[in-house]
């Protein structure tokens, strides 16, 4: 009978927003340049060239910026946007797994997210946005930056702000799939750090004679946490280092390879513990790097990406002696999709598979999902997904809705 009711309930809500779907506003981006949001998706999140080469440009299609769309006062140095863009974006989803306590899950919404993004002024733009509702509570702030393109006039982009040390690899947001690229978001012992969201600077170059993209970051290391009691949002005075090269190999290959470094301090007052003289007060530190290849091709309607990382951790558990052993963590994520139309297709079939090794605690963590996508209008999109994990047997459906207006 439950099940009965969570399929008549699903079948309900995608009943009444298929109806509405062309009551739906577009987008931030494509409102201020009245073009549709396939420009930049296909499918809806996921950037295509174009979309991406717009964000890299922070957010401005040069030829289309007007006067008349901006507020100076007089005043050169002025660019203010007459209209402030704002977007939304909702994903609503249910999920059935047998093997969970709560078979039948409604999580509509999952997500709700207030964003904006445009031009400050020439060759600067921003981006951010305000999860307002995830998983059951409120996020805040996720992404947030300023983009300062073409530096002194060079292939030089700096991003300061918030965002994922991920981003350069495979930009979680922009995902199809209710599934997760979960070597990202994996820490390991008592370290926070893992390659999902920092505060730092991200600088970007690109050598166009070879069709060589560099990527380096400096971050905190120790993720968005609320800034302490001396005002810092960094809990050590260590930084992380991270750089991407990424290499074009013709027009549909691109081979890459990622290295990130850092440390993070944890310090334990055991003053008050009843037997401090086993238990001492102490700090020490985990040194860790992140290391591996990646690839991305595109065959026809078939794009292929795949990455690696090897992680070492040298004391994960902050022991007062460090171990002599360093602690590994392998994970990779495959992922395939296919367009049957290319960028004018309604539907999308998408394949992903991940898996993780880690020596701490004898961890394995693999899965494999297929999801099958359709456009039911250009920024409303249903989603069906059905992830096998491999390691416990266990089954996972999905129908979903993800939506930007």
């Amino acid at each position: 009978m439950k099940r009965n009711t969570l399929y008549a309930a699903v079948l309900f809500t995608l009943i009444i927003i298929f109806i509405a779907g062309n009551a739906f506003a577009i987008p931030a981006f494509a409102r201020r340049y009245k073009i549709s949001c396939s420009t930049c998706h296909a499918p809806f999140p996921k950037l295509k060239p174009y979309g991406a080469d717009f964000a890299g440009n922070g957010f401005i299609i040069t030829e289309e910026e007007k006067d008349r769309d901006y507020v100076s006062a007089g005043d050169d140095l002025l660019w203010l946007n007459k209209e402030f863009p704002l977007a939304v974006r909702f994903d609503a989803f249910a999920q059935y797994n047998k093997d969970s306590e709560v078979t039948n899950d409604l999580e509509t919404p999952w997500g709700v997210k207030l964003l904006s993004g445009g031009a400050l002024y020439k060759n600067i733009g921003y981006y951010f946005y305000f999860y307002m509702y995830e998983g059951g509570e409120v996020a805040g702030i996720e992404d947030a930056y300023i983009h300062f393109d073409n530096v002194f006039n060079t292939n030089l982009d700096i991003m300061v702000g918030q965002f994922q040390t991920s981003d350069p690899l495979m930009k979680r947001e922009l995902r199809l799939t209710y599934d997760d690229y979960q070597i990202y978001r994996r820490t390991v012992g008592l370290t926070t750090t893992n390659l999902t969201y920092d505060r730092g600077i991200m600088m970007l170059y690109t050598i166009e004679k070879t069709g060589t993209d560099i990527v380096g970051m400096v971050v905190n290391g120790n993720g968005k946490v609320a800034a302490g009691e001396q005002g810092t949002m960094d809990n050590d005075n260590y930084k992380n280092f991270g750089i991407r090269l990424m290499q074009s190999v013709g027009n549909n290959l691109s081979i890459g390879g990622f290295y990130y470094q850092g440390k993070q301090k944890l310090f334990f007052d055991n003053t008050d513990h009843p037997e401090s003289s086993m238990y001492p007060t102490y700090e020490q530190e985990n040194k860790f790097t992140y290391i591996g290849p990646d690839l991305n091709a595109t065959v026809g309607p078939i794009e292929i990406t795949y990455q690696y990382l090897l992680r070492k951790d040298s004391n994960p558990e902050y022991y007062i002696n460090e171990p002599q052993n360093k602690v590994e963590t392998k994970g990779m994520v495959a992922e395939v999709i296919y367009s049957p139309k290319l960028d004018k297709s309604r539907y999308y079939l998408v394949g992903l598979y991940n898996k993780i090794e880690s020596d701490y605690i004898g961890y394995i963590y693999e899965t494999a999902s297929v999801n099958v996508s359709y456009l039911l209008a250009r920024n409303l999109k249903m989603l069906v997904e059905y992830t096998r994990d491999l390691e416990y047997e266990q089954n996972r459906f999905v129908i979903g809705l993800v939506s930007g207006f």
